[in-house]
C-alpha cells in the first residue's frame, strides 16, 4: 500500500484530495489543525490522523516516521495543501504559513526520501491582468504580485524547484476552486448577492471577462496524477475547467442555486469607483490582520473579477487523457450544488 502525507486535510480542497487518495487505495497520513472531517468514513481506507500546526514541522515529523516504521513503508508522496488563502492580512502571517512551512516540509521530504512532493499553488502567480487562452509554455509568473498570497506561493514554488530534483516535485496551479463544501469563495459571493440590490461589475469588461473556475473534484484528481504520473514530474500544471465561464455567468449560477426567486439586473461602474472602495476595505482588513475582508470587494478581489483571466489548461487535458480520467463539467458541478444547496 502506498503512503501519502496530506497537509490541510480538514479543509475544503484537502478533504476532497484525501478522499481521492483513499478511493485509490492509499494509506493517508492526514495533518489536521483542529477538526477531523466527519464526512470521511473509516471503511474508505486506511487513515492516520495527525494533529499539528503546519508551521511546526517537528510536532508531526516524528509521528510520520513512527507510522511508516510500524507499517514497514516508505513515504511515496507529500501533498501540501495547507495555506493561508486570503486576500488580506499581514505579510508575516503569509510568509510563515505559505513559505517557511514549505521550506520545513521540503527538508522533511528529503530526510524521509519522499518520492514526489506535490505543491498546491495558484494561477494567481501569473498576475491579475487580461489573458486570452495562453498555455503554460506561453505564461510567465509575475515577479511583483500585488498581494502577499501569490508572493509567497511563487517564492515557495521557486524554492521547491531549487531544493528538489525535477523527478521529485510537481506543482498544481488551480484557478478559482469551487464545488460542494466550499466555505470561502462561494459563501462570500452568495453573501454579497444576498445583500446587493444588483450584480455590480467594474471596468471595461462589464462582466464578460472569464472567471477561471477549477472544480474541486478535478483539482483532487489532478493532485493524484501529480503524485503518481511520470509525465507530471518537474512540471507546473494549470487546473482550469474546460468551460469558458464569465464572471456574470458565475454570479447568476450561484444566485440561481442559492437565492432562487431573487432577480438581478447588472450594472457596471467605472473601475476607479471600485478602486477607492476596495482600497479602504483592504487597508482596514490588513490593519486588523483579518483572514477575509470585512466586506467586498477588497482591492485584490476587485482586480481579480475585473480582468479576463483566461488561462489555458493543455497540460491538464493531456494528463487526464493519458490516464483516462474524467474532467468534471459545469453542468455536473451545478447539479451537485443543487443537490446540496442547503449546506452553505
Amino acid at each position: 500500500m502506498k503512503h501519502v502525507f496530506i497537509t490541510g486535510a480538514a479543509g475544503f480542497v484537502g478533504e476532497h484530495i484525501m478522499r481521492t487518495f483513499l478511493d485509490d487505495g492509499w494509506h493517508v497520513l492526514a495533518l489536521v489543525h483542529r477538526t477531523i472531517p466527519a464526512t470521511i468514513k473509516p471503511h474508505q481506507g486506511q487513515i492516520t490522523y495527525i494533529r499539528g500546526d503546519i508551521r511546526d514541522t517537528e510536532t508531526f515529523r516524528n509521528q510520520i516516521g513512527k507510522t511508516l516504521a510500524v507499517n514497514g513503508a516508505k513515504l511515496d508522496a507529500i501533498v501540501h495543501c495547507a495555506a493561508r488563502a486570503s486576500d488580506t492580512g499581514w505579510r508575516s502571517a503569509f510568509r510563515a504559513t505559505n513559505y517557511e512551512a514549505v521550506e520545513n516540509l521540503v527538508r522533511m521530504s528529503r530526510a524521509l526520501d519522499c518520492q514526489r512532493f506535490v505543491f498546491i499553488s495558484t494561477t494567481d502567480v501569473y498576475g491579475l491582468r487580461d489573458y486570452h487562452g495562453e498555455q503554460e509554455e506561453e505564461l510567465t509568473c509575475n515577479p511583483r504580485p500585488r498581494n502577499p498570497y501569490p508572493v509567497y506561493k511563487l517564492r515557495a514554488e521557486q524554492m521547491l524547484q531549487r531544493a528538489l530534483p525535477p523527478e521529485k516535485w510537481s506543482i498544481i496551479r488551480p484557478a478559482q476552486v469551487w464545488g460542494q463544501g466550499d466555505k470561502t469563495l462561494t459563501p462570500r459571493i452568495v453573501n454579497f448577492l444576498r445583500h446587493a440590490p444588483c450584480i455590480i461589475h467594474f471596468g471595461k469588461w462589464r462582466g464578460t471577462n472569464r472567471w477561471p473556475l477549477a472544480h474541486v473534484s478535478t483539482v483532487a484528481t489532478a493532485t493524484l496524477l501529480a503524485a503518481t504520473a511520470p509525465e507530471a514530474a518537474g512540471r507546473a500544471i494549470n487546473i482550469v475547467d474546460n468551460e469558458h465561464t464569465t464572471i456574470e455567468q458565475f454570479y447568476r449560477i450561484l444566485a440561481d442555486v442559492y437565492l432562487p426567486g431573487k432577480t438581478f439586473r447588472s450594472i457596471t461602474l467605472p473601475f476607479w469607483c471600485g478602486y477607492v472602495y476596495g482600497t479602504i476595505i483592504s487597508a482596514i482588513s490588513n490593519l486588523l490582520n483579518l483572514d477575509h475582508p470585512f466586506t467586498d470587494p477588497s482591492l485584490y478581489a476587485l482586480y481579480s473579477v475585473s480582468h479576463n483571466l483566461d488561462f489555458g489548461n493543455q497540460r491538464m487535458q493531456e494528463l487526464f487523457r493519458a490516464y483516462n480520467k474524467p474532467i468534471t463539467t459545469r453542468n455536473e458541478a451545478v447539479a451537485t450544488l443543487r443537490d446540496n444547496s442547503c449546506h452553505i
